[in-house]
């Protein structure tokens, strides 16, 4: 499995979040590459280069051992702990930590990598903290599997017509929760490319002739055509089923349409869906 710029952008909005989320001060991560070995390529509060490019094999120390179980994993106190092999003892001595957690980042029954947060003082890490590491976790894994996605599409895998679709929304609502200006970008440009060929009707010009939709409302009408709900549409995109009513309402309005299946209809005629 190899990585690229976006995982590791991923990977670094997730420790930022995994810091926030549980208040310890040190976070780092990395995904797997060949066989079971993790390489450890995100720092976030780490005060010396100790940990960088550390290779954890499945099985060793905390983070081998959170791949090897699949599971979240903490000691109270690292070099002292009796629950863990210690291949790992003198990096980990050099950044100075004591109390760590190590949670997976599973994707379709497979670990892909381990967010790890950290005190250099030994105290117990409660539950509180674990769950917003999970949560953290669980975003990359959520990335991780629209990039899959969206890497088939690009190698001309041939999905039906409902994946492409539900990739696009899937693309299109990660894209709105991701803070990070390039890889925004990116995600937005990989839905341009999955509607690139859908496109209709054309000016005089040979441009589409779109009506102009706000990037909300293309986010719902994009949910809407995957076969979502308003509630499922408003947990995707981190609103309310309120607010998706009313996105879904505008772009009705402008695309002339009656119904939900008239407004995507006529939004994939005009290119904004696949």
């Amino acid at each position: 499995m190899t990585t690229d710029a976006s995982d590791a952008v991923e990977m670094r909005n997730a420790l930022l979040r995994l810091r926030r989320g549980t208040g310890l001060p040190i976070a780092f991560g990395g995904l797997l590459e060949a066989g079971q070995q993790m390489r450890i390529s995100e720092l976030s509060g780490t005060a010396t280069h100790a940990l960088r490019s550390l290779v954890v094999t499945s099985g060793t120390g905390l983070g081998g051992k959170t791949v090897a179980l699949s599971r979240p994993c903490v000691v109270t106190d690292y070099s002292a702990s009796r629950q863990i092999s210690h291949e790992y003892d003198a990096p980990v001595a050099a950044e100075g930590l004591r109390s760590v957690l190590a949670v997976p980042v599973v994707v379709r029954h497979r670990v892909r990598g381990v967010l790890y947060g950290a005190l250099r003082t030994a105290l117990p890490l409660g539950g509180r903290m674990l769950d917003a590491a999970v949560e953290a976790a669980r975003d990359v894994e959520r990335a991780l599997v629209v990039r899959d996605e969206a890497r088939t599409l690009v190698a001309g895998a041939g999905p039906g017509w409902e994946q492409v679709r539900e990739a696009h929304a899937a693309l299109r609502a990660l894209a709105g929760r991701i803070t990070d200006p390039e890889l925004r970008a990116e995600l937005l440009g990989a839905c341009a490319l999955l509607t690139a060929e859908s496109a209709g009707p054309t000016t005089e010009c040979g441009g589409p002739a779109r009506v102009r939709l706000a990037p909300r409302e293309v986010d719902v009408l994009a949910c809407v055509a995957a076969g979502a709900t308003n509630a499922v549409a408003a947990d995707r995109l981190g609103v309310t089923p309120e607010t998706v009513k009313g996105y879904l309402r505008s772009a009705m309005r402008k695309l002339r349409a009656r119904t939900r299946g008239e407004a995507v209809v006529a939004a994939r005629r005009a290119g904004w869906l696949p």
